[in-house]
């Protein structure tokens, strides 16, 4: 994942080199120099374990600015499935769309909507059974990251999809360009609960043509409707998400919507890791599909949320019990497959390559595992570095000498 784009950034000031965020951080892109961490981007996948881990507040995610919606004459508004659960007594959405429009926005289009566009795309996808058994969902963009940085071996599983936030925002685009309004006046903003997906659809942004315009913060948002809210008496039926859209916001959604029986879902970092290792080993070649999330519970447990994971999911589940819209399809938006593929695959990352050049690369090697046979093999993080094979890849990359408190003990 190289690159310049940061959504996690770190306060030196509140870092008090505690090693919490470098013990949680599921690709070991993190060190303590000096007394302070120190987070290597090129490992990073932006999932925000380090900001949920952080005892001191240190580590901070990056967004944009509100004021930038203000920027556009015409505003689309993207709400995340999981912005409903962080709403006390909720019950009905109408009233976050109705406090999205008092809010500035000229249109509200909701990412559970989409969501169930491409539940009935990856259906018809696997109905012709080419896709790779077992198929890994795409929603989590984390994931995705984690699949291109440490197991190559599984990116051919991945459903070649946008994610839900990304085919909103090409449907709210060529609808708003149907109307007459010219494409320089329109501003699409996501309403995100993570830095992964800030991280994403910027990214895409780069390459592919513009759909995003900005990535707002969940939280950031959340307070500003909140007042709006509670103005709204008889709010309009606008929503158009149904129950299978608004699952999407917790881990298990996605894979309930394809009414398949043979799946696998989980969450959490540790999780995730686990399972993706036993796919690697070829343990889970029987499964259909694997919908994986990085956040405790799915999108609700995102750090840019304000509520108790567990209590948005019951939120969410409560709501969608009330509504009987039944899930958007293809033919009734007038939608192909094409519409939904990737326009590329994802490349590879080689964060973790010792050297471009196959021999250069074994000569180091040979080199780590000398070092690593002195090194006690504690992984006690005392030397700055996650594990004892770390410190020894960041000593044979970076030059210097092993910096080991029991080294030392033995002299």
């Amino acid at each position: 994942m190289p690159g310049t784009l940061k959504t996690v950034v770190l306060d030196s000031d509140k870092c008090i080199g505690c090693i919490t965020c470098m013990r949680r951080c599921p690709t070991e892109a993190i060190r303590i120099e000096h007394g302070k961490a120190k987070i290597l981007y090129d490992k990073c996948i932006n999932c925000g374990e380090c900001v949920r881990s952080c005892k001191g507040g240190a580590k901070r995610p990056v967004y944009d600015s509100f004021d930038l919606v203000s920027s556009y004459a015409y505003k689309i508004a993207l709400p995340s499935p999981s912005l409903f659960g962080q709403f006390n007594n909720l019950d009905d959405p109408n009233y976050v769309i109705e406090g999205l429009l008092a809010l500035g926005f000229d249109e509200v289009f909701e990412v559970g909507l989409a969501a169930e566009l491409v539940t009935d795309c990856t259906k018809k996808l696997m109905e012709k059974g080419t896709l790779p058994r077992p198929v890994i969902s795409t929603a989590c963009p984390a994931v995705v990251e984690l699949i291109m940085l440490r197991f190559h071996e599984l990116a051919d599983h991945l459903l070649p999809v946008y994610a839900p936030a990304k085919v909103a925002a090409k449907l709210a685009k060529k609808r708003a360009l149907g109307r007459g309004i010219p494409a320089d006046d329109i501003g699409i903003f996501f309403i995100s609960p993570c830095p992964a997906k800030v991280y994403s659809l910027h990214r895409e942004e780069v390459s592919d043509e513009k759909y995003i315009s900005g990535v707002l913060s969940q939280s950031d948002v959340y307070f500003r409707l909140v007042e709006k809210m509670n103005k709204v008496r008889s709010p309009r039926r606008l929503s158009k998400c149904g129950y299978s859209g608004l699952g999407w916001g917790s881990s298990g959604g996605e894979s309930n919507s394809l009414g398949l029986g043979n799946y696998i879902h989980c969450s959490g970092v540790r999780n995730v890791l686990g399972l993706l290792t036993e796919m690697s080993d070829g343990k889970l070649d029987g499964a259909d599909f694997v919908e994986m999330n990085m956040c405790p519970g799915g999108c609700v447990g995102g750090v840019l949320n304000v509520e108790n994971p567990f209590i948005a999911r019951n939120r969410m589940r409560q709501l969608a019990d009330k509504l009987k819209i039944p899930p958007a399809t293809m033919q009734e938006y007038g939608l192909e497959e094409d519409f939904f593929l990737w326009d590329k695959q994802p490349a590879p990352s080689t964060a973790f390559q010792l050297d471009e050049d196959r021999f250069a690369a074994m000569r180091k090697l040979m080199k780590v595992e000398e070092y690593l046979k002195k090194l006690p093999g504690i992984d006690c993080g005392a030397c700055g570095a996650p594990t004892c094979r770390c410190h020894a890849e960041d000593v044979v990359l970076g030059g210097g000498v092993l910096d080991c408190v029991r080294l030392e003990e033995r002299k």
